[in-house]
């Protein structure tokens, strides 16, 4: 095959940040994508209804004919009256929770997952999704098995407890977090980046420490990446679409403690084409990217298509924004799909 036409995609998981940087990233994203679920973990994190609101409008101005789907930081204030102005706001999809200081500007999330239970509660009763980072942030616990901690220990009890609570694990990147969610209730999901299916720890650290290819969740070995691989092209709609792209200069990646987090969006959906095509399941795309997020979330689907075709496809080696360098992911190198402008 050397075309293919699908339903114009969601991004079910994507950071944009602000200001110049927003600005430029998301436009990368609304080439390709007509939604995308935007995060809350800015430097002043996206605590309630206003301010999602405004968040909203900041990305309109930007891209008018893209829709962001909001989501809230999980906060110690979410109270029945706060919950409700959420749930009012036609622009809000769903609360990020962040266990407190495991990823960036995470600084302000959760220190006691048990006492976020009435919240939870709450939240199931008003139909607002829950969307988790499934990390736990003890510097007892190895890095590699935080995902699974964190499902065990909490995970299962939060989805005991309230099995009318849509929970979306974001990012996994361990055959458990796979296993969990095919088992787990029909309103458990997961989101899946191109980084976890293309890359393992050799990816990371063999032969020197690769910068841009550090994210959190971590890439695990290369069975994990195997078992993320097969989750995405299983046809199983508790799997779909979410880069987590998440973009850091230059400066902040090559440092002495560089930031976690992977910038896909320039050629996400391409790099997805490519991955599926490679393992012979290219027809399998378009459920993955287009269909099983917006059936999950209660979205219609997007009336309208893109169109991919197989040509080399060079990924630069650098964008600039204000004068400072971002690296895309797999800058430098040639991938075989590329969409189609009209």
């Amino acid at each position: 095959m050397n075309e293919i036409t699908i339903i114009k995609p969601d991004d079910m998981h994507l950071h944009i940040r602000e200001g110049q940087i927003m600005q430029t990233v998301i436009k990368h994203t609304a080439k390709q994508f007509a939604r995308a679920i935007i995060m809350p973990n800015l430097d002043n994190p996206i605590i309630d209804a206003e301010m999602a609101y405004n968040y909203f409008l900041d990305i309109k101005k930007t891209v008018p004919d893209f829709e962001p789907l909001m989501t809230i930081y999980f906060n110690e204030h979410l109270n029945n009256d706060a919950l409700d102005r959420i749930q009012k706001l036609e622009c809000v999809y769903g609360i990020k929770l962040y266990p407190s200081g495991v990823t960036t500007n995470s600084e302000k999330g959760i220190r006691s997952i048990d006492d976020c239970f009435s919240i939870f509660e709450n939240m199931e009763s008003k139909d607002i999704p829950l969307l988790l980072h499934g990390e736990v942030n003890d510097p007892s616990i190895d890095i590699f098995d935080r995902e699974k901690v964190f499902i065990d220990k909490y995970l299962v009890k939060i989805c005991k407890s309230f099995p009318k609570l849509r929970v979306v694990l974001e990012h996994i990147s361990t055959k458990e977090a796979v296993d969990f969610v095919v088992e787990a209730h029909k309103n458990v999901a997961a989101t899946i980046t191109p980084q976890h299916m293309l890359l393992n720890r050799n990816d990371l650290l063999s032969g020197g420490i690769k910068p841009h290819n550090y994210c959190l969740p971590i890439v695990k070995r290369s069975s994990h990446q195997k078992a993320i691989l097969n989750a995405a092209m299983s046809g199983n709609k508790k799997f779909f679409l979410g880069t987590d792209s998440a973009p850091h200069f230059k400066h902040q990646k090559e440092s002495s403690c560089g930031c976690a987090g992977i910038y896909s969006a320039l050629t996400a959906i391409e790099i997805y084409a490519q991955i599926f095509d490679e393992h012979n399941e290219i027809n399998k795309l378009e459920n993955f990217a287009s269909k099983f997020g917006a059936e999950f979330y209660k979205l219609s689907y997007n009336s309208d298509k893109i169109t991919l075709i197989k040509n080399d496809n060079f990924v630069p080696n650098k964008i600039e924004v204000e004068n400072q360098e971002l690296i895309p992911f797999l800058a430098g190198e040639s991938l075989k799909w590329q969409l189609k402008i009209n």
